[in-house]
């Protein structure tokens, strides 16, 4: 059989219904210690300090083993209830065999009752556990571990007294009650909760004026005793005693609710507007019994939308619909116990018999909601833990939630996300509050100022408020007052509607890194970001945290996943305003300015890894000495990682030449230049470069304005603008020459050749070429010298008639030999030229399919483009029509979408005199026209 074993008074054990004898007193000790700490570790130190204290015999390790076998014997050789571990032992049972064990659970149980409604079974389980007590606890004990243990199980005991007495007084037995409330009273005085319990028994027992003594009594007591007043809830017993409240008849206080009274929603909003999708998710869900949190940032119409559906669904609840303000924004959230006190009351539970815990308050009100059908709209939450103890039991009620965090880890949620207002919707609402007619007489103006409140419902009400009480206001006047991005908050506030307020309360409750971290996010511009830059700008490796608690409180949204796998994330730009007014009322200039270093030198970091991984490229010029952050991202496809970051480098070199650092900005200029390169992305090329040129114009920083300058002049080349292109070479030049860096000449010196060769010019761009050539060899540009060397050889030729042949194929050995498929590529167009030059067809086709092949693999759409050109050409010679017309006509459409009319032009003319020679000569006029107008557009200027 089984052992049991009583610490609720002197130590006991029994096997079945047979009590076991433990011999001596020390073994009850022994035993007495082991069960204290039951399924722990026991010392032998602590045993022998239990059985003798300071003075011990010098035999007693000897003696606790002894009695610790005397213990094992007298329960039993085949029990196995203690161990030997080390220098001690450890007694195992199960929490059934412990009565104190078994007395917490039933007290337990008998609270689930209560909270049940079922009083019957409450009192039983009570009842059951008080039988257990046959004296103190661990009597015989004398540790101080002992004396908590009995400390705690005590208070246990009179807790589960005062519980009895109060399902008494529920049940209608007073009587019994304060028979039982007046023992623990005397024994107990400071005992508050017994003296309520005892004041509510004698005034329903017909003895209101005893009720008042003891309240006199205990005040005396405790302001004689502690100088302090009696607590809230036994001054609200006086108070009702006082005053004879019916609160305190029993038929009240367990009278059922009135269930008409249920319907506690705040007014339907008369001009809601939109939403109709997100309305139908949200009434659809509530109709299915889901708990439904509807989350969104500040000002989104979270509120509006739940209260919309709430009064939608009265039909489908009709037993009731509860709303209660959880107050989740403010500096005090309110507590899940005092909600549940508010709840109740309107469920019909009236303060005399309202229990004290939260556990036993969320017991009682799913015990009331049980059965019923009834919309609980909880509005502004703080989180999950505020919310679950007033979820209602799964069945026939349904949940509502409005929350400006995600609330994740609340079990079984479903959440429906509040973004801004679509264009349509909140030209709507600000038609509805100033008048269709007013709106409409402006239609232009109204777009701009929705644009410029973001889109955000609770901008747009304010505007349109705004509107409303100023009639002889045009729209244009408040456009004209938002348009300045420093003053649009301020003018965002009307009445008690302040969208700055709004913002205010979500910062508010972040913790102080993350917080700090909005702030400074207000500095970084309007473009998405992926998460990686938080982690600079707040000076940490990792801000992971940071970033989900931005987001967890949807003050930055997560916009979506781009195509290298990076989550992007954006401020509203509201929202970005107050983070940036806010960044620059609370952190000095240079603590600011410090960020955003922090942030542009990772992304100088990160540019440049991608540009490392781009092929090979000629525009490698002497760097600068800006800072590089490791940033944390490793980029494995450049190109993809360029075409996701596009906008964002444009706003990062933006961002650098606004904070004045120059070198910075063209050093980021630069590093996208390969990628520029690639996609004929010839405007974001010139954006950038004039961005920081500007910037590092006007910091006198000439090794900046000398490398964009060269970077322009290549554009210029693209473009077919070359007496631009010209200029800014020739300023380049100048100001290599000037800086002696004679990497950067041979840059600028490459493109003056191309320039002169373009114009005809030949001898000229032979002397800068073999220039350009002899610095690359010396400064060790292994790149531009296999360029030059073929390009060069191509000139020679060209001009003179040489033989340079072996010169082409040394530029292109050079080219394999640095494993550069770009460059040798190009010089196969060149070798191509030669071989054509010569009337080896076959061999220039060879050489210009081979290039194709190479600019295909690796996605040079521009260069391919050249190459078919080139490929038409030798068809053309060849007078093979359709080849050439084939090659000339892919070519030409890729030139038309690259923006360069040059080699349009020359592609049309080819094929205007093919189809000329083929006899169709309307198609023929269209080419050689088209051909003609592009060339007019870039003649040089008179």
């Amino acid at each position: 059989m089984e052992l049991r074993f009583g610490v609720l008074g002197p130590l006991l054990v029994w096997r079945g219904s047979t009590e076991v004898r433990l011999g001596s007193a020390k073994n009850r000790q022994v035993l007495g210690l082991l069960l204290l700490h039951a399924n722990h570790y026991v010392d032998r130190e602590q045993i022998i300090d239990c059985a003798w204290g300071e003075r011990p015999p010098r035999s007693a390790v000897n003696l606790v083993q002894k009695y610790v076998g005397d213990v094992r014997r007298s329960l039993g050789p085949s029990s196995g209830v203690i161990d030997t571990v080390g220098a001690g032992y450890q007694l195992n049972i199960s929490p059934e065999q412990l009565d104190s064990a078994r007395f917490a659970a039933d007290v337990v149980q008998a609270r689930e009752s209560r909270n049940g409604g079922d009083f019957a079974a409450a009192r039983s389980s009570l009842t059951g556990a008080m039988a257990l007590w046959r004296g103190p606890a661990f009597s015989g004990i004398d540790t101080p571990a002992a004396d908590t243990e009995r400390t705690r199980l005590d208070e246990y005991r009179l807790g589960a007294i005062e519980d009895l007495a109060e399902l008494d007084l529920l049940m209608g037995q007073h009587g019994l009650a304060v028979a039982e409330l007046t023992r623990v009273v005397t024994a107990h005085p400071f005992r508050e909760r017994a003296r309520e319990l005892l004041m509510i028994g004698l005034y329903r027992g017909g003895r209101p004026a005893d009720a008042l003594v003891v309240y006199q009594d205990v005040r005396r007591l405790l302001a004689e005793e502690l100088g302090a007043s009696p607590g809230q809830g036994l001054q609200r017993v006086h108070g009702q005693v006082l005053r004879a409240d019916p609160a305190l008849d029993l038929v009240t206080a367990v009278r059922e609710p009135r269930m008409r009274s249920l319907y506690r929603l705040p007014p339907d909003i008369a001009d809601f507007t939109g939403r109709e999708q997100t309305r139908r998710t949200v009434l659809d869900l509530a109709r299915a019994r889901r708990v439904t949190v509807i989350v969104g940032a500040p000002g989104t119409g979270k509120s509006t939308l739940a209260i919309r559906v709430a009064h939608e669904l009265r039909e489908s609840y009709p037993d009731g619909q509860l709303y209660v303000d959880l107050a989740g924004t403010s500096d005090t959230p309110r507590t899940p116990a005092r909600v549940l006190a508010e709840m109740l009351r309107a469920l019909g539970v009236n303060d005399a018999v309202m229990p004290d815990g939260m556990d036993e308050r969320a017991g009682l009100y799913r015990a009331r909601l049980a059965g019923r059908r009834v919309l609980v709209l909880l509005d502004d939450a703080a989180d999950a833990r505020q919310v679950r103890p007033l979820l209602p039991p799964s069945g026939d009620c349904a949940v509502v939630v409005t929350s400006r965090r995600w609330l994740t880890d609340l079990e079984g949620a479903q959440h429906v996300e509040l973004d801004v207002l679509s264009p349509a919707d909140a030209r709507m609402l600000l038609a509805g509050i100033v008048g269709a007619e007013r709106a409409e007489q402006e239609p232009e103006t109204s777009d701009a100022i929705v644009r410029l409140c973001g889109h955000l419902p609770l901008a747009i009400r304010i505007a349109g408020a705004k509107l409303a009480s100023r009639g002889a206001w045009t729209l244009g006047v408040l456009r004209g007052r938002l348009e300045d991005e420093s003053q649009r908050l301020r003018e965002l506030c009307v009445g008690d509607l302040d969208v700055r307020a709004s913002f205010e309360l979500s910062v508010r409750l972040l913790p102080e890194p993350a917080a700090r971290a909005f702030r400074l996010l207000g500095l970084l511009g309007a473009e998405t970001l992926p998460g990686w830059v938080l982690g600079p700008l707040i000076d940490e490796p990792d801000a992971e945290d940071m970033l989900d608690a931005l987001v967890d409180a949807n003050l930055l949204r997560l916009v979506e996943t781009d195509a290298v796998g990076q989550p992007r994330y954006r401020l509203h730009d509201l929202l970005r305003a107050h983070a940036t007014r806010e960044a620059v009322e609370q952190y000095p200039i240079e603590e600011r300015r410090a960020a955003v270093e922090r942030v542009l030198a990772g992304w100088l970091a990160v540019a440049e890894q991608a540009r490392a991984l781009c092929p090979p490229g000629l525009f490698r010029h002497t760097p600068g000495n800006s800072p590089r952050r490791p940033a944390g991202y490793v980029v494995t496809d450049a190109i993809s990682w360029f075409d996701a970051e596009r906008g964002t480098l444009l706003q990062a070199m933006s961002l650098a030449a606004q904070w004045e650092f120059d070198t910075l900005a063209w050093e980021l200029a630069l590093a996208a230049v390969p990628y520029y390169d690639h996609r004929s992305l010839y405007q974001d090329w010139r954006r950038s470069h004039e961005i920081a040129l500007a910037a590092a114009r006007t910091a006198g920083n000439g090794h900046g304005v000398a490398a964009l300058l060269q970077g322009l002049g290549q554009v210029h080349i693209y473009l077919d603008e070359m007496d631009d292109a010209r200029t800014a070479l020739d300023e380049s030049l100048d100001l290599y020459r000037g800086l002696g860096d004679q990497r950067g000449e041979a840059l600028a010196l490459a493109g003056v050749a191309t320039v002169e060769r373009v114009l005809g010019h030949d001898n000229l761009a032979l002397k800068h070429g073999y220039a350009a050539l002899e610095l690359a060899s010396r400064v060790d540009l292994p790149h531009l010298r296999a360029q030059l060397l073929a390009a060069t050889g191509l000139f020679q030729f060209e001009s003179t008639g040489e033989d340079t042949g072996p010169r082409i194929e040394d530029g292109l050995r050079r080219a394999r030999q640095l494993g550069d498929r770009h460059r040798e590529a190009v010089i196969l167009r060149y070798l191509s030229s030669f071989r054509q030059a010569n009337r080896d067809y076959a061999a220039a086709l060879r050489c210009l399919t081979l290039a194709l092949t190479v600019f295909s693999e690796i996605a040079d759409e521009r260069c391919a483009a050249y190459t078919e050109q080139r490929i038409g050409g030798v068809y053309a010679e060849l007078d093979d029509h359709l080849r050439a017309r084939a090659a000339l006509q892919r070519a030409a459409g890729v030139f038309h979408g690259n923006g360069d009319r040059k080699n349009e032009a020359d592609c049309l003319e080819r094929l205007g005199e093919l189809e000329r020679r083929h006899g169709t000569p309307a198609t023929a006029r269209e080419h050689l026209d088209n051909a003609a107008r592009l060339r007019k557009a870039i003649a040089p200027k008179a």
